[in-house]
């Protein structure tokens, strides 16, 4: 089944003290461009979280955002400096000795002294933090994947409705061509005919030349080569595999085939139906361009 190359996946996770949530998001890219929004305490994982996308993404822009959010009371510690407390009051206490004061000082007085508490940020795990970011990844891929493919289901079924009107217009080119050679054959009579007035005809004449305009004009080996690529896209589309590149080279073949026809076509109905046949080989290109 194939993929859209847009998309969005999003997964949230509680992992022992970390709150974790990753983002993925896609747009068309010819081929795979990874960039990544992480906190800089985080950039030690942007290689391995870019391997983990390559490993399940292999066409299209993405971003990946991630953040990390410690519980409270987990991401940190505050020390107490004691002997600097014990100095500040020994020597407060002195001070309001010696001129008299009232020892008013309260807890909340005391807090408000400068450098009395030390704040140290625990210990990372990058292992662990890792292993939980990307199981976190992980669920966000799955979330991600699965609006592909069901954005590829939609594409699929649009593309099996284009390649139905071009197989369509396929046998209209079949049935014009020799149509086109009938009535070049009438013409080359009715123009034979005046110029040679009561004169008779050489019909072995015109029979050659009708022939001559037949190989000139003949699609045969363009329309079968079209019915043959008509085939393969949609063998393609069945694939459990990237097939964007395939289905892009595929429909440069089916185009060229079509541009051959039109060069051949000797009359203003076959002109009209190549230029429709161009016209919905032209939508496919322009669809496939969504397809990872």
């Amino acid at each position: 089944m194939i993929q859209s190359m847009t998309g969005f996946g999003r997964c949230q996770k509680t992992l022992g003290s970390r709150d974790i949530t990753v983002e993925i998001k896609a747009v068309n890219h010819r081929y795979l461009e990874f960039s990544s929004r992480l906190p800089r305490s985080l950039g030690f994982i942007e290689d391995k979280l870019k391997a983990q996308v390559q490993s399940r993404i292999a066409r299209g822009k993405v971003e990946v955002s991630v953040t990390v959010a410690e519980q409270k009371g987990s991401a940190s510690r505050v020390t107490l400096n004691e002997g600097l407390a014990l100095s500040y009051l020994e020597e407060l206490r002195i001070f309001a000795r010696k001129n008299g004061l009232t020892d008013d000082l309260t807890l909340s007085d005391f807090c408000r002294l400068p450098d009395l508490f030390t704040t140290r940020m625990a210990e990372v795990d990058e292992d662990a933090l890792w292993r939980d970011i990307s199981e976190t990844a992980d669920g966000a891929l799955d979330s991600f994947i699965a609006m592909r493919r069901r954005e590829g289901e939609k594409l699929s079924a649009d593309l099996a409705a284009k390649l139905y009107n071009i197989l369509t217009l396929v046998e209209a080119v079949e049935r014009r061509s020799p149509e086109t050679v009938e009535a070049y054959r009438q013409r080359l009579y009715k123009k034979l005919g005046e110029l040679l007035a009561d004169r008779q005809i050489d019909d072995s004449r015109v029979l050659t030349e009708a022939a001559l305009f037949a190989d000139k004009v003949a699609v045969d080996e363009e329309t079968v080569r079209l019915r043959s690529h008509i085939d393969q896209f949609r063998h393609i589309l069945t694939l459990e595999e990237p097939v964007g590149r395939k289905l892009d080279f595929l429909v440069q073949e089916m185009n060229r085939e079509a541009n051959t026809i039109g060069s051949k076509a000797q009359d203003a109905e076959m002109a009209r139906i190549v230029v429709e046949l161009k016209s919905e080989i032209e939508k496919v290109r322009e669809q496939i361009q969504n397809i990872e």
